[in-house]
């Protein structure tokens, strides 16, 4: 039996690597390639059998279809897996409709990958139909495998998802200096919260504010997911001229996922208890400028306090305020008030 031959073509160099280490762990014996683009994997097709085909849907001046139909052209019985770390429903559709053996999303899980490439070259018997390619829910997904994918994707440093307080709630990789994240996220969430006020200064219907610096050691991509969280991205040269565009389609598509995934995470059973009323959520930075408000008169000397006013405030402040104490524990003041304290105790 002739040494099956699979072609990897993927510009992630880590992305290859780990398909390749993968595809080495089987006990058969292959010959992977691995080529970065779709330009060299036709030269080298047109020169070489081969027998699957895995490519990234996403390449260097074409896509995996448009690949995959000219490989085909010259090896017409040649098997193919597509990967991709987008969930437009359309790119799916599209890969169908074009004829795919097999579709991963990122991140690729190893061993459903490596079962598809044993029956699609017939290295084990099955009596199995080969799975369909369906529509992905992006519901089904979980947030950090989402966040996986866009970091794959776009080949980052980290990708960060964030409350509307600074928690971090998922995230892939770790940003490039760990010692001044919370400084990061603080000044982020600062801007953030000034965006959700320009946005409703506009009028707009949804945020779509996006924040984006490049030029440094790392660039970094800032954009709301809805009102309450937002994703951070952070990676060489994801934000330049030649490749902001792109960038920002990405994180687009994973923008709309990622809001699926939180709708659905919020959503409470039928069966849970819910209160009628819920307070509106506010922002910290809202909340201090809200405090700040309220004590502006004083501060500006607006408004003057009599004797009597201030007291009663402090009494009310105490009394709402009061620790609790253990009912069984009696006060200095009740034991001296039923008698317990020696007379002589007053003159301590």
């Amino acid at each position: 039996m002739k040494t099956p031959r699979i072609l990897i073509v993927e510009d992630q160099r880590e992305v290859s690597r780990l398909l390749r280490s993968a595809l080495e762990t089987l006990e058969h014996h292959l010959e992977v390639v691995e080529i970065p683009s779709g330009e060299e994997a036709i030269l080298y097709s047109s020169r070489h059998p081969i027998d699957l085909l895995v490519a990234d849907y996403r390449l260097p001046g074409m896509t995996g279809v448009e690949l995959m139909r000219k490989v085909r052209t010259k090896h017409p019985e040649v098997k193919i897996i597509l990967i991709t770390g987008q969930t437009d429903p359309k790119i799916r559709k599209e890969i169908a409709e074009a004829g795919a053996d097999g579709f991963f999303l990122k991140p690729v899980v190893i061993a459903d990958f490596l079962d598809a490439v044993e029956r699609l070259l017939g290295l084990v018997e099955t009596m199995l139909p080969p799975e369909p390619i369906a529509v992905p829910n992006g519901n089904n997904r979980r947030l950090p495998d989402l966040l996986v994918g866009l970091r794959q994707e776009l080949g980052a440093t980290a990708v960060l998802l964030l409350d509307d307080s600074g928690h971090v709630l998922a995230r892939a990789g770790d940003l490039p200096n760990l010692a001044e994240e919370t400084l990061l996220l603080s000044a982020l969430l600062a801007i953030h919260s000034a965006g959700q006020k320009i946005s409703r200064w506009l009028e707009q219907t949804s945020l779509s504010s996006w924040l984006v610096f490049d030029g440094g050691a790392y660039d970094l991509v800032f954009t709301p997911v809805e009102e309450n969280h937002a994703l951070i991205v952070v990676g060489e040269k994801i934000a330049d001229e030649k490749t902001i565009l792109e960038t920002v389609r990405i994180v687009s598509d994973f923008r709309r996922s990622v809001g699926e995934s939180l709708i659905k995470v919020s959503r409470p059973s039928p069966d849970a208890g819910r209160p009628a009323y819920q307070e509106p959520r506010t922002t910290p930075l809202e909340v201090v400028e809200q405090n700040l408000r309220e004590l502006e008169p004083l501060f500006q000397g607006k408004k003057k306090f009599k004797t009597d006013e201030l007291n009663r405030f402090w009494e009310q402040a105490a009394d709402e305020h009061r620790a609790l104490t253990s009912p069984d524990v009696l006060s200095y003041d009740q034991a001296r008030q039923l008698g317990l304290v020696p007379a002589d105790d007053d003159n301590v």
